[in-house]
């Protein structure tokens, strides 16, 4: 058969419309419903309400829950349409527009409008934290003037201001007439506008969301729902992915020595994406308010009597990167340069602590510390012990203060502590993340909504975040902060110990698990089971 040119042209049209047709009709059959996907949440959270609590744990589960106005891409972390559909940005870079989802409903069936977003951020939000009292700060006032249309007008311009709108969205009508956020009987209630819906938590055994059948993004979500399980010990946790209970295992799961082996079983994937926003970095903090961490060649001689290169490859099992600095590998503002870098030192760590004042006394120890020990399972204790023994060493004898969750964060929070553990999220932008972890406090209840539970202060560092935090030239920005880190590194106002690798475990059943810069905290809508 013989095609002339016309009819060629038009055969050739066909067959790419009925390949673009093939490819649609595949991605849409690739995408199945219906199944439930079996997680892990260690340790069990103190609240499934982001709004409430913003700990590891409560994020995992509440974000499934609750909606925000967006989400970032991966790798380049750049804002993605959630609540908000688009935005605009005044040409002063002070006025943030957003048009909301029309037909979006709270899980009670009440409708979701603009005041649920300014109730949210500008005044429920700011009570319970410190970064969203810090973004509240930067807001002059906040605008709804229509149901679908919220406007912020900021004091000043403020790069990070798209970047912090990844929190939880509350809704406003079941704060009427509410004048203590904290105590608030909506909060345990669980009502959201996200792709799963509360259905039952089973203390100390398991969480259960199901599928909300009428959330606002057509189709989704994937799957009929969500069980979070909560397994008292890591050998457990590992044995309940083995034998195919749990489908999925974040990093703290399980032990970091178990990871290759599971990782290694048959239909397993490993992904250390899912990081790029959160930027986790691992702590011990130094209470600078205590007299004698307030010494910075004590907290120099601190830093030099750990070593992190055991910390990241033996009791981390690798999983993890040096670090000297405040800011994430992952930060387009980390600047190693200027970073002072501080080894590894048993010998100098007794010389400066000598040179403070504290002599080893007759019973072989400067002076003693409480440490309280993050909860969140056998690896910390483990680092802990590691602590104990690495600072008495040289002289400071570590006593342990084991807590549960909320125990760690009341002291934490209110400084009730000498050293402790933590691994904190840094974020993308170094004017909120940065910021709120080492700009100066005030009071003795200053850091309850978990600040710079330091208490350090500097009043140079805090000249410097202002402006960083606020300059719209991001070459410009990059300067500052390369300041900043130079100072906060030199002064070592806590141990920076690992720049933490996270990995993820999965069985290849599982399905566009991370899809976004916010990982496996991320509201988990695209993701199907393959039958």
């Amino acid at each position: 058969m013989v095609i002339n040119g016309h009819w060629k042209n038009r055969v050739s049209r066909l067959l790419g419309a009925l390949l673009g047709l093939t490819l649609i009709s595949g991605i849409a059959v690739a995408q199945e419903r219906g199944g439930t996907l079996n997680l892990i949440v260690q340790p069990e959270p103190i609240s499934l309400n982001p709004g409430i609590n913003r700990l590891g744990p409560a994020t995992f589960v509440g974000d499934k829950i609750y909606d925000s106005l967006l989400s970032y891409s991966a790798n380049d972390i750049k804002p993605v349409p959630r609540l908000a559909e688009s935005w605009t940005v005044s040409e002063d870079g002070k006025i943030y527009t957003f048009k909301l989802r029309d037909g979006v409903t709270w899980h009670d069936g009440e409708r979701f409008t603009s005041k649920d977003v300014a109730f949210s951020i500008g005044e429920f939000l700011p009570v319970q934290h410190a970064r969203s009292k810090d973004l509240r700060g930067e807001i002059d006032r906040i605008e709804t003037p229509d149901d679908l249309t919220v406007v912020f007008i900021l004091k000043a311009p403020y790069p990070g201001f798209i970047r912090s709108l990844n929190v939880a969205i509350v809704p406003a009508h079941k704060y009427v007439g509410v004048t203590d956020f904290r105590k608030a009987p909506a909060n345990s209630e669980f009502i959201g506008t996200g792709p799963f819906k509360f259905a039952e938590w089973k203390k100390g055994s398991s969480i259960r969301l199901v599928r909300n059948d009428k959330y606002w993004d057509t189709g989704k979500p994937y799957l009929d729902g969500i069980n979070f399980q909560i397994v008292p010990d890591a050998n457990s946790r590992a044995i309940a992915f083995e034998t195919g209970q749990v489908d999925v295992l974040r990093s703290g799961d399980v032990e970091n020595f178990d990871i290759p082996r599971l990782a290694a079983l048959e239909g397993v994937k490993t992904s250390e994406a899912g990081w790029e926003f959160l930027q986790p970095i691992g702590y011990v903090h130094l209470n600078n308010r205590n007299k004698i961490l307030a010494d910075q060649k004590v907290r120099q001689a601190i830093v030099q009597a750990i070593d992190r290169d055991f910390i990241i490859n033996t009791i981390f099992a690798g999983y993890g990167k040096p670090i000297s600095g405040p800011f994430s590998r992952y930060s387009a503002y980390k600047d190693t340069s200027v970073e002072t870098v501080y080894p590894y030192d048993p010998a100098k760590a007794a010389t400066l602590l000598d040179e403070a004042g504290y002599k080893v006394g007759a019973d072989g120890t400067r002076f003693t510390v409480t440490l309280v020990p993050l909860p969140y399972g056998e690896l910390w204790s483990r680092q802990a012990e590691y602590l104990r023994e690495a600072l008495g060493a040289v002289g400071i004898k570590v006593e342990i203060a084991s807590v549960d969750v909320a125990g760690w964060f009341k002291r934490l929070t209110t400084f009730d502590y000498d050293i402790a553990q933590n691994f904190v999220y840094t974020t993308a932008d170094p004017g909120i993340g940065i910021s709120y972890g080492y700009r100066t406090v005030k009071g003795d209840n200053a850091g309850s909504t978990g600040g710079n539970i330091n208490g350090y202060s500097n009043p140079e560092i805090d000249a410097l975040l202002d402006k960083g935090a606020h300059e719209p030239d991001d070459a410009k920005r990059k300067l500052i902060y390369s300041k900043v880190q130079q100072i906060l590194s030199r002064d070592v106002p806590m141990v920076w110990t690992h720049d933490i690798v996270f990995p993820t475990l999965y069985r290849d059943k599982v399905q566009d698990l991370i899809t976004t810069a916010l990982g496996t905290d991320d509201n988990f809508a695209p993701v199907w089971l393959k039958k």
